[in-house]
């Protein structure tokens, strides 16, 4: 009998989602023996800032369907702008290491989410590794040992973030929206570091449309599911640790009731890695992605063994 293997990638973007979020999710998952990986954002919270994107196609739709004020908050929109951004890592160091010290994976967001997501492709490669040294180094400080993971923010990645993350000896990262794991090649250009994709869409591209009604998207979810694959579902602190926490406890005891395997992420990359000679390589390209607005890094074609 087929069996879906499922994992659940934890982005953490804001100060609120750190200290309300985290714990809720660390909580709930622990609960239904649910492996999850958690990914920080570990600099300063400037929410605020993201107000820039107001001209991108798509973000007013996204705005409000998903309800940005009662998700993050007036402070947190505050943060950055009005108010000084506060240093996450620093602030919460405590919850933090109470992830791990639960037995959760714990991995690097960014430093700066919204500095990362909208000025990554105007920074040169070296610009580029200063601020994901940042990340490194403050993650470093809370948990007394390197990272061996990344997810980047906002699906925002390119060759200079890869070439960061090949100095940094990560065991993998999970940046790209795709189907399978692959190693990626940017312009012919190969990167060491496996990539193990968000395979499902998230639930702020899904709700609030009418295509997707709420009392169907569990099993929208479940049923996208591939039989004898790994799939990777990204869901956020500030959402399904929050106001969704409900909706996503259901979700879990739904996955399970239809026999779906919760596996680790870390677990699957040692597997991969151990087999890296049978990893396709494939293209990293950005693209779009339904119910998410701008552009970010997407899967591209299959290379084969041999990247040209």
């Amino acid at each position: 009998m087929s069996v879906s293997r499922l994992a659940i990638k934890i982005d953490v973007d804001t100060d609120r989602g750190t200290r309300l979020g985290v714990p809720a999710l660390m909580r709930l998952l622990g609960q239904k023996g649910v492996p999850a990986t958690f990914l920080f954002s570990l600099g300063p919270d400037n929410t605020g800032r993201a107000i820039r994107r107001i001209f991108r196609p798509g973000f007013f739709s996204k705005v409000s369907r998903t309800s940005v004020v009662s998700t993050y908050g007036l402070r947190t929109l505050m943060n950055g702008v009005v108010l000084p951004g506060p240093m996450i890592a620093i602030k919460n160091a405590a919850i933090l290491r109470a992830v791990a010290d639960a037995g959760f994976e714990t991995g690097i967001h960014c430093w700066d989410h919204v500095f990362w997501q909208d000025k990554l492709f105007t920074l040169s490669e070296a610009r580029v590794a200063e601020e994901f040294g940042k990340a490194r180094r403050a993650y470093e400080e809370i948990f007394g040992r390197a990272a061996k993971t990344a997810g980047t923010a906002g699906w925002q990645a390119n060759a200079a973030s890869l070439a960061a993350y090949d100095a940094a000896g990560l065991d993998y990262a999970t940046d790209v929206r795709g189907g399978a794991p692959f190693i990626p090649v940017i312009d012919g250009r190969r990167f060491n570091t496996l990539q193990i994709p968000t395979t499902l869409p998230t639930l702020d591209e899904l709700m609030g449309r009418p295509e997707y009604p709420m009392e169907r998207l569990a099993d929208t979810l479940i049923d996208r599911l591939a039989p004898d694959g790994l799939d990777v579902f990204t869901i956020h602190a500030e959402i399904e640790g929050m106001s969704m926490i409900d909706w996503f406890a259901r979700f879990l005891d739904m996955a399970k009731e239809r026999n779906v395997n919760f596996v680790s992420l870390a677990d699957e990359a040692a597997k991969l890695n151990a087999a890296r000679d049978r990893l396709p390589f494939a293209k990293l390209e950005q693209g779009e992605v339904d119910g998410r607005s701008g552009t970010l890094a997407v899967q591209g074609a299959r290379l084969g063994r041999v990247a040209a």
